[in-house]
């Protein structure tokens, strides 16, 4: 997959939280957004995620604009090709390890889903945990369970906002690890948001944000 902001702008209100960016993530690579709260890098995240449209510019999906898309069709393409891990990692709590990650498959229709949800489970090393319940995990494996959901259903692009945000430096780094492998293990594009310097060391591209606007762009 390949995901392209073409001279994007985004404004809330009286709030311009893009302006004029441009940037493309392929896949088998890790992109990192970099920058202070309220520079625009959750904005680009949903935008590229297909969460949202962009007032001017366009986001090209494989050469296709998600603005073209109906509702339905932005729908199936969040389901089908696109996986999210949130900071507060956003697991059901009615719901065991196991269902959490099943929970994308069920959801685009999919039959046999508990043995591609083990095997998620397994690849991030929580396969014991798989009938726990959320608050019976850190929060280290609860960001893992989270990328285990991301990744169950083989998506194309793969979106984490401030995935280590509230985790320990070793927690965090275990996160970031897991990230790049999908990149290079699945041939996810991989594009992150984050504060951190030394999370983003693991990104192939790193992109640092100020002010709705892109500042650099730094290949490793």
């Amino acid at each position: 997959m390949k995901v392209e902001l073409r001279n994007v702008s985004k404004k809330y209100e009286t709030v311009e939280a893009l302006r004029g960016v441009s940037l493309a993530c392929e896949g088998g690579t890790v992109t990192a957004l970099l920058g202070r709260s309220g520079c625009g890098k959750t904005t680009l995240l949903n935008l590229a995620g297909a969460m949202d449209v962009p007032d001017s510019g366009e986001v090209l999906i494989d050469g296709e604009s998600t603005a073209s898309l109906t509702e339905m069709q932005l729908t199936v393409l969040r389901r089908k090709r696109i996986g999210f891990v949130f900071q507060f990692f956003q697991l059901l709590p009615t719901l065991t390890v196991l269902e959490n990650v099943e929970l994308p498959l069920l959801l685009a229709g999919g039959r046999g889903t508990e043995g591609r949800a083990r095997e998620r489970l397994a690849w991030v090393g929580l396969d014991e945990k798989a009938r726990a319940m959320p608050h019976q995990l850190s929060g280290g494996q609860m960001q893992r369970v989270a990328i285990a959901r991301a990744l169950v259903h083989a998506p194309d692009l793969v979106i984490a906002d401030e995935p280590t945000g509230n985790l320990d430096t070793a927690s965090g780094e275990r996160i970031m690890e897991l990230l790049a492998d999908s990149a290079r293990k699945f041939g996810a594009a991989v594009l992150i948001a984050t504060h951190s310097a030394e999370a983003a060391a693991v990104a192939d591209v790193r992109v640092r944000m100020r002010d709705g606007r892109i500042e650099a762009v730094d290949p490793s």
